[in-house]
């Protein structure tokens, strides 16, 4: 019978071993790559804290206070400056998403190289991609909770949904980072880069309902608004901070940004994948 109790015990405890081993594989290494990212972040973040705590304040004061003193009649019953503000906050998660996930990333595989540290670690390509992505969404996480704030200070919300800005700024970042990660794996030039914020992150900010509505625009215009992530990010915070109903179905809206958000994942693995091993 101990004979018995003896034999059961290692097989009990290499089981739970190996539990953890598997539990250790698919969480442990992406959250390495998240350390990493966040310690090389504690040298840098001075550079950040403009664009995170500072801009929301300048923004608001700028377009809310300033452009809103010239627009007395406001936009759909609400003053310009609350108006705008669902708008900055998604622009921002927008912008600060882009920036983390082009430069950066281009710089991992060109000039710091990283990611072939990374690999040889060993990790896996969806470790690496999670652990970039992880750190992405947490930077715009902050700025969303900054901008939220300043918001708050200024009596821009008008409605308790509006804590709901906060995921949705975080789904539009992953809408966004994720296939700029991809384009970002596959080219070996910075200039490159520019294509991405000339035809891209600048005309769906100008473009896309954050300054005004989309409506105004002609009808081929307004369509490549629609097609644009930032749109759907941008009506889903306005709806959350006025309490208002949304232009399109929330579902809709959700399903569309994660839509982008899964095809850029699955563009990102392939890229890396293409860069640092083939």
């Amino acid at each position: 019978m101990s004979g018995t109790d003896t034999g059961a015990t290692p097989t009990v405890t290499t089981t739970a071993r190996s539990t953890g081993a598997r539990a250790r594989s698919w969480f442990g290494p992406a959250s390495s790559v998240l350390e990493a990212n966040l310690t090389a972040y504690r040298r840098t973040w001075r550079s950040s804290v403009f664009s995170s705590f500072l801009l929301p304040l300048l923004t608001v004061l700028s377009f809310g206070v300033g452009v809103g003193a010239y627009v007395d009649q406001g936009v759909g019953g609400f003053s310009y400056l609350d108006w705008i503000v669902p708008g900055l906050i998604a622009s921002t998660a927008l912008q600060v998403a882009i920036g983390e996930s082009s430069w950066p990333v281009l710089g991992g595989f060109t000039w710091q190289r990283t990611y072939y540290s990374q690999i040889a670690a060993p990790l896996r390509i969806a470790d690496i991609v999670g652990g970039l992505l992880a750190f992405v969404l947490l930077r715009v996480l902050a700025s969303a909770v900054a901008f939220v704030a300043v918001a708050a200070a200024f009596g821009a919300l008008h409605s308790g949904w509006a804590v709901l800005t906060l995921p949705v700024a975080v789904l539009l970042a992953a809408a966004v980072a994720l296939p700029v990660a991809a384009f970002a794996a596959t080219i070996r030039s910075d200039s490159y880069m520019v294509i991405v914020f000339r035809f891209a992150v600048i005309p769906m900010t100008l473009f896309a309902g954050v300054f005004f509505p989309v409506e105004s625009l002609p009808v081929t215009v307004r369509w490549l608004a629609y097609l644009s992530p930032l749109w759907h990010g941008v009506d889903l915070c306005r709806a959350a901070s006025l309490g208002i109903m949304p232009a399109w179905s929330v579902p809709g809206h959700l399903g569309y940004l994660s839509l982008w958000a899964a095809a850029g994942w699955w563009l990102a693995v392939n890229r890396f994948r293409k860069r640092l091993i083939h």
